[in-house]
């Protein structure tokens, strides 16, 4: 999750610009079992502190619920660390492709914490159907409009909003514009309540984001309470002590009709 200012100048420079695209979806290939899934993740090779996570994170039923096969091209829209990258490399296979998407300032934010992670995780060929893109979108060639079949952001539309909610809808048309016609959006993000300080507390309500990805032109076309945590009552912020990692939060599939 990146804050401030990093992330309205991320959003207001490179998403505003995306252009769409009328190409024809290819096929993705047949969907992996959640337990060839499970395994996968569970590999040594995968690093120990994202295999910590997992059960937080629900990787497995993710992916199920956003329908991600082996052999399609995924994107991970303001992948910081890399944690969702790694899982969509795992998920799509090696005929699969997945864009790791950061914006060149993300190196800058959280004193610099990212650019390591980020250099670790993709040294020496590890992710060899990952491509590493730092760069803004539209990224071309790097991210050809409308040549993604699965895009997901985690825990970032709230950072978009918060800082100004007239880029909310532009950033769900940029996303939108690299996808082909029928392909998803996952947008996961920790739930807020309507009338808290939602800025402070680093959460936005669904309402907020299923409204502007029917703006951008997506169809809402279903929600998973995954990673609901129902002990969470949305009054204190992601980061505290006795909460972090473990925020009741929405995920939404978001469809862009063919």
């Amino acid at each position: 999750m990146i804050t401030g200012t990093l992330r309205a100048w991320f959003v207001a420079i490179g998403f505003i610009a995306l252009a769409g695209c009328a190409s024809q979806p290819g096929e993705g290939g047949s969907a992996a079992s959640g337990s060839d899934l499970a395994q996968a993740l569970a590999s040594t090779t995968r690093p120990q502190a994202d295999r910590d996570r997992d059960a937080d994170r629900k990787p497995v039923e993710l992916m199920t619920f956003l329908g991600v096969k082996p052999g399609m091209t995924a994107l991970d829209v303001i992948a910081a660390g890399g944690y969702m990258t790694e899982v969509l490399a795992t998920a799509v296979g090696p005929k699969g492709k997945v864009y790791s998407q950061n914006p060149p300032m993300i190196y800058q934010a959280m004193d610099g914490r990212y650019r390591p992670q980020v250099e670790a995780r993709h040294a020496n060929g590890r992710l060899p159907n990952t491509v590493r893109v730092d760069a803004n979108l539209p990224a071309a060639p790097a991210v050809p409009p409308g040549s993604v079949d699965v895009a997901v952001t985690a825990l970032n539309f709230h950072d978009v909003y918060n800082m100004d909610p007239k880029l909310a809808q532009p950033f769900m048309k940029g996303v939108y514009s690299t996808l082909k016609p029928g392909g998803v959006f996952g947008v996961i993000d920790h739930i807020g309540v309507e009338g808290a300080d939602n800025v402070k507390l680093h959460r936005v309500p669904k309402q907020i984001a299923m409204d502007a990805a029917k703006a951008a032109g997506f169809v809402v076309e279903a929600e998973s309470n995954i990673l609901a945590h129902p002990q969470d009552d949305h009054t204190k912020g992601v980061f505290d002590p006795g909460l972090r990692g473990k925020t009741d939060q929405f995920v939404l599939k978001l469809r862009k009709p063919k």
